[in-house]
């Protein structure tokens, strides 16, 4: 079926957002606590969730599948508050979860699962996804985080989003945790990466240089039945106008709270040194297209042992001390943010290795055994990283 013609969008309002704001949305697996499969039970869960005179707990919803609910925080001015803002709700939602012999992890993919046996949530807009994506929307078995960081000025917003392509597979690398598909190690630290960009609108970003021109790239899709809604351009860092946001969308699900706190230490520092400069009248350099697209494929088949394209002279350089270097060059920015000790944590994903590399060690170690790997993530997420 071909999709509708719709009316366009001219006008995207962006909202009114603290600079340097940040808000994470956070999505869960549920999964089995003794087989570690995963539980299509997000509907129970989020029930269970609901207050008298409530339509919904605030801020903990359904996704796409059954088997996934996510937290989202309220935009905070620290990136420590908005962690402790999604704390506070995964510790409301084990109130039900524990009772059901259901544990929560975090990964950019299950283990073990196969799609046939995954439930997609009954909302009309789920299930016109998969009737125009099929085959593929049906296998997207994925998990991410999303972390938006408040933008005062639309005309700000494009060149930050340029800007901040430089350092797509410092964030991709650092939350990389899908080396395992359906069953089999793929060799990618982040099979997920390339896996949702098969969807319509997803992957990376077009070359755009303002609001306006966004508007209008907006209102050719919607016009032509691409999308219904601005919502629908599923860029891997989009604008998000209804929060006035800049939203990174790159990462995979990340296994920790110390670590997504990292990831948004990062993201939030690298946007307001990028805003300074553009108060300052600097250009930000952007990378040539053919470059970001090659960075985003090599950090997600190798993670943290990728070696870079970090300027249009090609010039490559190992990630893992290019995230070193930046570390030190943000921790100035950082003091000021109030997430010194968030950023630093840079260094300790390094040397404990990330997500997809401890999964990996497991695998190994059990000599193949997916359950494992699985209830490895879960304890994980309930204990956090020694």
């Amino acid at each position: 079926m071909q999709p509708t013609r719709q009316t366009g969008f001219m006008g995207i309002e962006f909202a009114a957002s603290p600079r340097s704001s940040v808000g994470i949305e956070w999505e869960l697996q549920l999964i089995d606590r003794t087989s570690g499969e995963l539980k299509n039970a997000a509907d129970k869960v989020l029930a269970s969730l609901y207050n008298d005179g409530e339509a919904e707990y605030p801020l903990t919803t359904g996704e796409l599948l059954l088997n996934t609910i996510e937290v989202v925080s309220a935009a905070h001015p620290t990136v420590g508050a908005a962690v402790d803002d999604l704390i506070g709700q995964v510790e409301r939602v084990r109130e039900v979860t524990d009772p059901m012999f259901i544990e929560l992890m975090s990964s950019g993919s299950h283990p073990m699962a196969q799609w046939f046996d995954q439930k997609i949530s009954n909302k009309p807009r789920y299930h016109k996804l998969i009737e125009r994506t099929q085959w593929w929307g049906r296998n997207m078995m994925i998990w991410g985080v999303h972390i938006h960081i408040g933008v005062e000025d639309s005309d700000k917003v494009f060149p930050l989003l340029g800007g901040l392509l430089n350092y797509y597979p410092h964030l991709q690398a650092l939350s990389a945790s899908s080396p395992i598909w359906a069953g089999q190690s793929t060799g990618y630290a982040s099979n997920r990466a390339l896996m949702f960009q098969q969807l319509p609108t997803a992957g990376l970003p077009y070359e755009i240089g303002s609001w306006s021109e966004y508007e209008e790239f907006v209102d050719d899709l919607t016009r032509t039945g691409i999308v219904d809604a601005p919502s629908e351009v599923r860029w891997d860092i989009r604008p998000s106008a209804r929060w006035g946001t800049i939203e990174v969308r790159a990462c995979d699900g990340i296994s920790t709270a110390e670590e997504v706190a990292t990831v948004a230490a990062l993201t939030q520092c690298l946007i307001e040194s990028m805003s300074r400069e553009l108060d300052a009248d600097r250009t930000l350099p952007h990378l040539k297209p053919w470059f970001v697209r090659e960075n985003k494929w090599r950090s997600a088949r190798y993670g943290l042992d990728a070696s870079i394209i970090v300027d249009n002279a090609g010039t490559e350089l190992p990630i893992r001390g290019h995230l070193a270097v930046l570390a030190e060059q943000l921790a100035p920015v950082a003091a000021e943010l109030g997430c010194a000790d968030e950023l630093a944590g840079i260094h300790r994903i390094l040397e404990r290795g990330a997500s997809y590399e401890r999964q990996l060690a497991v695998l190994r170690a059990s000599q193949g055994n997916l359950r494992d790997v699985t209830l490895a993530l879960a304890r994980e997420f309930r204990d956090g990283l020694a």
